[in-house]
């Protein structure tokens, strides 16, 4: 089974916290945790680290070439490049350069990819085409399951 997911990129550590715990309470431990990920800040390198060190396998979507441009801090940037390349395997659609487009595609190609959808998400409508409201809203149209984890009352930055 894979697992994926999509999230805001500035999350409240009360959220961290709540979604950290969920994954080690629901998700397998070892070879058999298989997690999909586009690797962007926030929930994105938050699950993708949580599957490496569960000792799971990572496959990393990416909108395109020149992708670490679009992350929102140094430290991210290096946090994405560590995780990209710890993933078994690494997609990257092409598209020339970040773009709504592109994230909203990446975030199709992540939801195709996988059997169960993780949404680190406040339950708004996207900022942007391709935000994670975007994302979910695909998922569910195809009928995959999506468990959303939040918090009722936070709110995101």
């Amino acid at each position: 089974m894979r697992f994926g997911v999509t999230g805001h990129r500035i999350l409240p550590p009360t959220i961290v916290d709540r979604a950290l715990r969920h994954w080690s309470s629901v998700l397998p431990v070892g070879p058999l945790l298989h997690g999909v990920s586009n690797l962007a800040d926030g929930a994105d390198q938050l699950f993708a680290t949580h599957v490496l060190a569960a000792g799971g396998t990572l496959e990393a979507v990416l909108p395109c070439e020149g992708y670490a441009a679009s992350l929102l801090t140094p430290e991210s940037r290096v946090r994405y490049e560590e995780l990209r390349r710890a993933a078994a395997e690494v997609i990257t659609l092409p598209y020339p350069e970040p773009s709504d487009e592109a994230f909203l595609a990446a975030g199709r190609a992540l939801v195709d990819r996988c059997d169960h959808l993780f949404a680190v998400w406040d339950g708004h409508p996207a900022r942007g085409m391709g935000g994670t409201g975007d994302v979910v809203t695909y998922a569910r149209a195809r009928g995959l399951p999506v468990t959303v984890l939040w918090v009722e009352g936070v709110v995101r930055v």
